[in-house]
C-alpha cells in the first residue's frame, strides 16, 4: 500500500509540474494561462498523448512530433523535480488521513512549488519573478503565526520574526554593495523567506551551502568548460559571469529542510 501510495504521489507531483512549466513559459509574456499547449516552433496544438508528463518527452526523443524541433529539457526536469518534492514531502511526514496533515502537506507542495518555478524561471530569464517570490515570503511570514496541522494561532518568538531579516541581511549586503552586481535583489528575497521557513540556523545553514554549491558548481564549469557546449558556441565562462543563484539557495533549503542538515553542528 505504501508503495502504491508514493508512486501515485509521485504521479501526482508530475502532472503539477507539467502546470508549473505552463506558468514558468507563459508567465509575463502576455500569453494567457488558458488554452491548450502549443509547439512554440510550428504552433500545433499538441494532443494528450504529447503532454503526459515525462513519458511523452521520453517518447518522442525530446523533438516535436508535428516539427520535429527541440522540445526544452526544462519540461521533464521541472515535472521529474515537481515529482519528487511531492514524494518527499510523503515520505518526509507520516501518512495520516487527518486534516492537518492535508493541510499540510498541500502548503509544503506550495511552498515547494513556488521555488521549484522560481528556479526554472531564474534559469531560463535570470531574473527572479516577483509574484512567486512575494507569495513565499508571505506564506512562510504566514507559518510563523499558524500551525498549519491545526490550523491554531501561535504566537512566535522575536527571533524567529528575526531569522528572515537576518538570514537575507547578508545577499542585500551584497546587492547593495555592488549595485546587484555580485547579487541580486530576487536572491535576498529569497533569503527572507527561508530565514522565516527554517530559523536562524537552519537558513544560515541552507545559505552557506547554497555558496559552498555555487563555488563548487562554478569551479567545475571553469575548469571543465573547454569540452563544453558553451565553449564550442562561444560563450565563454568566466569569473564575471553572471549565474544564477537561486538554484543554489532552494538546494540548500530543500537540504536543510529535508534532512535537517545543520552546518554549525558540523562545526
Amino acid at each position: 500500500m505504501e508503495i502504491l501510495l508514493s508512486v501515485s504521489i509521485f504521479i501526482l507531483g508530475t502532472i503539477i509540474g507539467s502546470f508549473l512549466n505552463v506558468f514558468i513559459l507563459r508567465y509575463n509574456t502576455g500569453a494567457s494561462f488558458q488554452g491548450r499547449s502549443k509547439c512554440f516552433s510550428c504552433g500545433t496544438t499538441l494532443s494528450w498523448r504529447e503532454l503526459i508528463p515525462i513519458l511523452s518527452f521520453v517518447y518522442l526523443d525530446g523533438r516535436c512530433r508535428h516539427c520535429r524541433s527541440s522540445v526544452s529539457a526544462q519540461y521533464p526536469l521541472v515535472e521529474l523535480a515537481t515529482g519528487f518534492l511531492f514524494l518527499g514531502i510523503f515520505l518526509e511526514f507520516p501518512f495520516t488521513l487527518t486534516a492537518g496533515y492535508i493541510l499540510s502537506s498541500v502548503f509544503y507542495a506550495l511552498i515547494g512549488s513556488l521555488l521549484i518555478v522560481i528556479v526554472a524561471y531564474d534559469l531560463r530569464h535570470t531574473i527572479i519573478p516577483n509574484l512567486c517570490v512575494y507569495s513565499f515570503i508571505a506564506l512562510t511570514f504566514l507559518w510563523l503565526f499558524i500551525d498549519i496541522e491545526t490550523m491554531t494561532l501561535v504566537n512566535p518568538s522575536i527571533i524567529s520574526i528575526l531569522a528572515g531579516p537576518l538570514v537575507a541581511f547578508p545577499l542585500f549586503l551584497l546587492w547593495l554593495v555592488s549595485r546587484g552586481k555580485w547579487m541580486g535583489l530576487g536572491d535576498a528575497k529569497i533569503a527572507l523567506g527561508i530565514g522565516f521557513m527554517l530559523g536562524i540556523y537552519g537558513g544560515f545553514s541552507a545559505l552557506m551551502i547554497s555558496f559552498w554549491a555555487g563555488a563548487l558548481v562554478s569551479v567545475i564549469f571553469l575548469a571543465l568548460q573547454k569540452k563544453t557546449a558553451l565553449s564550442r558556441a562561444g560563450k565563454q565562462l568566466t569569473i564575471k559571469s553572471e549565474i544564477p543563484f537561486a538554484p543554489f539557495l532552494v538546494f540548500g533549503f530543500f537540504l536543510v529542510f529535508f534532512f535537517n542538515l545543520n552546518v554549525f553542528v558540523l562545526w
